[in-house]
């Protein structure tokens, strides 16, 4: 039997995450035993105590919103591929008590297109900039071979992601969020805007369209998921991205590889189905 180790997901809200699923499942598969990984509902004001009071017990942390870019203080360091984009999802606590991020949401999404039969495009466009929005840039700079359009909602934002595009050495052309239904036509499409958001698109998705990639699971489908598969055309799910980068979180978390993707995506399915 394994020593015992702890893990868990930190977001706010959070008591709808299917980390925990996912992550139990690889322990089980893993025959990690004494291993656990929970769920805490911790915001960027309580962050810092959350962190302060870890033991050397703790092995990992898997963050969500709103604390991805929050963390980043916090830290001992961050990998290259965290600094790149400024958004770490992925602490991983060494023997010594270090504390170090990464962002495993990258490599997921390059991963989940890849699944999916899309390991290059010419031309991409992402609605949204927040940071699951700079990591899908970044994701990007690595497939896209030609310019990414970036929709958003303000002045600081568009800024922002020129920023962004200007340190990934891509070609990005920022556009106002009204006129996101242009999007709709390129070959790739990554919504990583928050529940509802992309909902009146919907009603403007093409005949024969490409492939969407909205990074929402819970619920699913999306307004414009639901449309775009109507229509004939492939779309990659956040369950996928989902997987993806918490395969990653294991295997960085738990020093064993390969994590059971096959296990952990029935396991979530299981658990999508049951809400």
């Amino acid at each position: 039997m394994s020593a015992p180790r702890r893990a868990a997901v930190l977001g706010s809200p959070i008591a709808h995450s299917l980390s925990p699923v996912l992550h139990r499942t690889a322990y089980a598969e893993l025959g990690l035993e004494g291993w656990t990984y929970d769920r805490f509902d911790v915001d960027e004001e309580a962050l810092p105590g959350f962190l302060g009071q870890l033991g050397p017990e703790w092995a990992g942390l898997s963050l969500t919103m709103p604390l991805k870019r929050s963390v980043i203080p916090l830290l001992d360091g961050i990998s290259e591929t965290a600094a790149s984009v400024d958004a770490v999802n992925t602490v991983v606590l060494g023997e010594d008590g270090t504390k170090t991020g990464d962002n495993t949401d990258i490599t997921g999404m390059v991963a989940a297109l890849r699944e999916h039969g899309i390991d290059k495009v010419e031309t991409a466009a992402v609605l949204g900039a927040g940071a699951t929005a700079s990591s899908a840039l970044a994701a990007l700079a690595r497939i896209c071979t030609g310019e990414i359009a970036v929709y958003v909602r303000s002045e600081a934002r568009a800024a922002e992601m020129r920023g962004f595009a200007e340190r990934l050495d891509v070609a990005v052309r920022v556009a106002d969020w009204a006129d996101a239904e242009e999007a709709l036509h390129t070959p790739l499409v990554v919504a990583t805007t928050p529940a509802g958001a992309t909902d009146a698109l919907a009603a403007a998705v093409p005949e024969m369209p490409a492939t969407l990639f909205d990074v929402l699971y819970d619920p699913w489908p999306t307004a414009l998921a639901a449309r775009w598969s109507a229509y004939g055309g492939a779309v990659v799910s956040g369950l996928d991205l989902l997987l993806h980068q918490a395969v990653l979180q294991v295997e960085q978390m738990t020093g064993r590889a390969p994590a059971p993707l096959a296990a952990m995506r029935t396991a979530g399915e299981r658990a999508l189905a049951d809400r």
